[in-house]
Formats: structure tokens, sequence, C-alpha cells
């Protein structure tokens, strides 16, 4: 396994009411004495990178050595199937479109690196004492083919950069909503839910797929789960949704501030689809913008995923190796404190002047002055029109021939999109300046 280092390591199990126990790692000893339950648990000191393989022994009435050990970074990635898309699907993909972002379908057969090692929960067993470090293994072979795509990139580009040991938990379930992942408990502490039923059965994942994960000390969360909201047309009830799972893992973990990196759904055609709740064309986009406003709260990131899909008729869309990387890239800098890249264009003000609008971004570099293509303006009318666009002065100029007074800017305000907005080589998150979220999502 990896433990996570510079952080007290908490090392707990279970033996008889009373037994004695005694924890050596490290050139460090600890010991307990088991509660009238039979519960212990030992709190290591802080300890810095080891990249060589060391043994625990935690020794009792019995004695149990846990080899293989090193001392690393630690990620919990969680959501519903698109997280969960298995390494082993990257051999069946088809020839892809964009040829730019590779394709590396031979990856499992590839990987050899011992200092990336993965945790797959399996909610049926998790909760079992003896399973929690038989579920650790090296990322090849069986074992990486049905572990998450996008947590092993993820982990490659991170151990790849810092050259130390990464260790990704992957607990994440197909079709899964996000209500169940949070304890219900938690909606409570929330005022939006109050006077509102949550529904999508709260809390019937958290006992078994992350409360137990939660005395191993990570360094932050990746989280790839919305797209069974968004068929339910929630707006700013998922970003209320999302607020409760983020500052309520935080608290679980007993750190208010672990950094928490999310993937905006992809495109896709839900206006097409029938369901329990109507939904039509500005429903993603909307979905989106609710996605968006978590960006408001501390030492979170978001990627786009608008340029990752081949198809709209694809609720999984394959590129997840550049997804994996995209989040590592928010986890280099904001986390790691890397000078590099890492977020194409983040609305943030827009100004009207002589029939042009004036919009200021966070991230935006020059960009090429070639046509910027994706954007649309609309007047008092409310009409909105494809519109040009340029980057001048560290600012995007969006006009159009067609609205003489601008009182609305939109960019890939679809669920089709196919603007070319970028900067650091990254696509900029979509999104409206009239966004009525900015005064009604409160963060605090």
């Amino acid at each position: 396994m990896v433990l996570q280092r510079e952080k007290p390591i908490n090392i707990w199990g279970f033996a008889s009411p009373g037994e004695k126990v005694e924890v050596s790692f490290a050139g460090h000893k600890k010991e307990a004495i088991a509660d009238k339950n039979g519960n212990w648990l030992v709190v290591l000191a802080p300890l810095k990178t080891a990249t060589k393989p060391q043994i625990m022994t935690i020794s009792g009435s019995n004695k149990i050595e846990l080899t293989n050990i090193l001392i690393g970074e630690v990620w919990v990635c969680s959501g519903q199937s698109n997280m969960e898309y298995a390494m082993r699907k990257l051999a069946k993909i088809p020839k892809l479109k964009n040829e730019k972002l590779g394709f590396p379908s031979d990856e499992v057969a590839k990987a050899k690196n011992d200092q990336i090692r993965i945790f797959l929960v399996n909610r049926k067993t998790l909760i079992k004492p003896d399973s929690i470090h038989k579920s650790w293994a090296l990322a090849q072979d069986s074992a990486l083919r049905a572990f998450s795509a996008v947590g092993y990139f993820f982990a490659k580009e991170i151990q790849n950069k810092l050259g130390i040991p990464v260790g990704m938990i992957s607990s994440a379930i197909p079709g899964s909503a996000i209500e169940p992942w949070i304890s219900e408990n938690a909606f409570a502490q929330e005022d939006y839910f109050k006077n509102q039923k949550v529904g999508n059965d709260p809390g019937k994942f958290y006992p078994t797929m992350i409360e137990p994960l939660t005395q191993f000390k990570i360094r932050g969360f990746l989280w790839y789960q919305g797209e069974t909201n968004c068929f339910l047309n929630e707006k700013i009830s998922y970003a209320y949704k999302m607020k409760v799972l983020i500052n309520s893992w935080r608290k679980a973990w007993k750190e208010n501030d672990l950094p928490f990196y999310y993937v905006q759904i992809a495109p896709f055609n839900y206006s097409k689809t029938k369901g329990k709740v109507p939904v039509d064309e500005n429903t993603e986009p909307e979905f989106w913008e609710a996605q968006t406003q978590l960006l408001r709260l501390s030492n979170t990131g978001m990627i786009s995923t608008n340029d990752l899909t081949d198809s709209n008729e694809d609720l999984h869309p394959t590129y997840k190796w550049e997804v994996g990387r995209r989040l590592a890239l928010w986890a280099l800098a904001e986390t790691y404190n890397q000078k590099n890249d890492f977020s194409g264009p983040v609305y943030k003000s827009v100004s009207f002047k002589n029939g042009k609008a004036l919009l200021d971004f966070d991230y935006l570099k020059a960009t090429s002055p070639s046509s910027i293509t994706g954007f649309t303006i609309a007047g008092n009318d409310g009409k909105f029109v494809n519109a040009d666009a340029i980057v001048k002065d560290g600012k995007l100029i969006v006009s159009s021939k067609e609205v003489e007074r601008p009182m609305a800017v939109r960019y890939n305000w679809t669920q089709n999109p196919s603007g070319n907005f970028y900067s650091n080589g990254l696509p900029a998150l979509p999104f409206r300046t009239d966004n009525p979220l900015i005064k009604t999502f409160k963060t605090n």
C-alpha cells in the first residue's frame, strides 16, 4: 500500500477487549489497549517520502506483518460510471477522432511502475475487519484492468512529475446519484435542504463505501459524477448537494480544506432522452453552471470535458487518460505548488461599451488571432445570435452586427458545444453572463 506522507498516520484494527497491541513501523513504535468492543487505534508521527518498501508489524496475542509499504501521496476518487470506467475498456475503444490526445490502448500491458498502488473499494467486503489491506495492489495486470482509468492516469501524471509514490483509492458505482455518497445527517447542516426532500437514497453508499476510509489519511479527492442528477433536470439543488458532499467529506477526514477536484460532465444529448423528468436543450448547460458554482469554495477545481467526446450519443466518452491528466494539472499546480498551467479560461466579469461586450477571465493568456467560435450575444429582446470574439489586451471582446446594444453573452451554451476558446492548451468552461446562480447560491 501507500501511506500518506507528512501527516499523522492512523493505524487501527480489532482485538480482544483489553488486549495490548504494539505497532512497529519505520523506526516508530506505538502501543494501544483494545477497548471493550475490541477496537484499537494508534497514531504514528508524520513520515517523509519513502520509495523503498517497508514492513509494518502489529503484535498482540498474534502477529500481523504488512509488507511492501511506501510513503507518498494518497487520493480518493469517487463518483459514478465515468469514474468507475475501468482500464480494461481502453483495449476495446475504436479509432478516435482527436489523435492529438494520444491513445494509450495498451497501457495495462505496459504498466510496470511499482510506485503506483491502487485500492478498489468493494462495498460488499470493505466493512469486514480483515479486508482493508487485502484490496491494495500494484497498478498492473488484473488489478489495474479493473481499476478506474481516470484515477490511474491521474496517478501516473502525479508520480511522473513528482517522482514519489502515489496510492489511489477508487470508490465509485455506475449509475449512482450524488445523494447516496453523502451521510444522511449531513444534509441537515445545509439550510437549503431544511424544507426540501433530498431524494435518491441519501446516505445509501456512505456507510460502506466512504466512512470506512475516513481514518486513512489522504491528500485529497477526485470526483466524477453528475449524469444521473442531470437526467433529473437539477440545477441549483445539485450545487448545494455538491457543497454538502465536499464539506461533509472534509469534516469526516477531519481536515477542513482537503483539495477537491472534479470533472464537468461531458456533452450528451440529454434532450433526446425520455426519463422520469422532462429535460430540454438547456438542461445540460444549466447543470454545468451549477457545477461551476463549487469553484467558489476553497481549494476546489473543475476541468472541462467539452472537447473530450467523439459522439454526443455516448454517455461514457473515451478520453479518460486526458481527464486524469487535466485533474493532475490542478493538483500539481494548486496542491503541489508546481509551476504549470492547469486551467482554461474561467469567466469572471463583463462590461458593455460601444456596442461590444468586454469580458474578463481567470487563467486567460494571449490566444492566437484566429477566429474564436462558440459565442452568442443578445440585447434587450433576449434573442441570442452568433457573435464574433477576439482576445485583445487581456480581455475577450464579443460583438455582433445584429445586436446594437448587447446585454448578455454566452459561450458553448448548448448540449452540443463546438466552441474553440482555449488558453494554456485547455478549453474554457461554458458560461453565461446572465447567470442567476451567482446571487442565489450561498457558499457559506
